[in-house]
C-alpha cells in the first residue's frame, strides 16, 4: 500500500475513531471484496447478445447520443472524418487517447495523442464496454485513456466494439473484474451528451462536459 493511501486511511479511521477493521469483520470485507453480490438486474438486459446490441444503440439514441455502427476497424477513421463533416465540425486537430488499439487504425486526420486540455474541441476515446440497459459507455482512466479526454472537448467520439456490449451494470463490474488488473483509478459511466436543468427546469446541453457524443460502434 502506498503512503499516500495509508495517510488517507488514516485520516479516515481518526474521523471514525477506530482503528483498522480486523477480526472476523475483517474476513466479511474480503470475502464480499472477492465475491461481490450481483444487484437487480431489468429484465430488458437479460436477452441475446445481437439484442443486446440493438438495445444498447436504441438507448444511447434516447440519451441523446449518436450512434454510426460500422463494420470493420479500418471503417473507424472513415466514420470519424464523415462524422466531422456532417457537423460542420474542425478537423485540423483532434485529440486521441495515446491507446494502441486506436494508433493501429489508418488514420487521415492531424491526430494530437495526448489528454485533452481546455480548449480542444475534439476528442476520441476508446470505450473499455457498453452497457444495453441504459446505453451506457465504460471508460477506464490510465496511461493510454486519460480522463481529461471524456470531459474537456465539446465533441467527444467513443469507439466501441459490438462484442463489448453486456447487458447491465453488474456484466460490466464482472467484465471489469476479469481484466486481472485491479481497479483502475477512475471508472467513468458516460450516457449521453453533457446537460443539466438546475436553471428553471430547461435542459442545457453541454452544462459539466461535451455539447456532443458520437459513438463508432465496431462490428455492430
Amino acid at each position: 500500500m502506498s503512503d499516500a493511501r495509508e495517510q488517507i486511511l488514516n485520516t479516515l479511521r481518526r474521523g471514525l475513531q477506530r482503528g483498522p477493521v480486523a477480526g472476523e469483520r475483517r474476513a466479511e470485507l474480503e470475502a464480499r471484496l472477492a465475491h461481490p453480490p450481483r444487484n437487480v438486474i431489468p429484465a430488458r438486459a437479460l436477452c441475446p447478445h445481437f439484442e443486446q446490441v440493438d438495445l444498447f444503440m436504441r438507448m444511447a439514441r434516447n440519451a441523446a447520443a449518436t450512434v454510426d455502427p460500422v463494420t470493420h476497424p479500418a471503417d473507424v477513421p472513415v466514420a470519424v472524418s464523415a462524422f466531422l463533416d456532417c457537423e460542420g465540425l474542425p478537423a485540423e486537430r483532434v485529440i486521441m487517447a495515446p491507446d494502441p488499439e486506436l494508433a493501429a487504425l489508418p488514420w487521415t486526420l492531424h491526430i494530437e495523442r495526448r489528454a485533452a486540455v481546455d480548449g480542444d474541441k475534439t476528442s476520441v476515446s476508446l470505450a473499455f464496454a457498453g452497457i444495453a440497459e441504459t446505453g451506457t459507455l465504460v471508460l477506464l482512466s490510465g496511461p493510454h485513456s486519460p480522463t481529461t479526454l471524456n470531459f474537456l472537448p465539446d465533441t467527444h467520439i467513443v469507439v466501441l466494439r459490438a462484442d463489448r456490449i453486456v447487458g447491465a451494470y453488474e456484466d460490466a463490474w464482472d467484465l471489469l473484474r476479469a481484466r486481472g488488473q485491479g481497479m483502475p483509478r477512475t471508472v467513468n459511466f458516460i450516457t449521453g451528451p453533457s446537460r443539466s436543468a438546475d436553471i428553471e427546469q430547461t435542459v442545457q446541453m453541454g452544462a459539466h462536459g461535451p455539447l456532443r457524443l458520437h459513438v463508432v460502434l465496431v462490428g455492430g
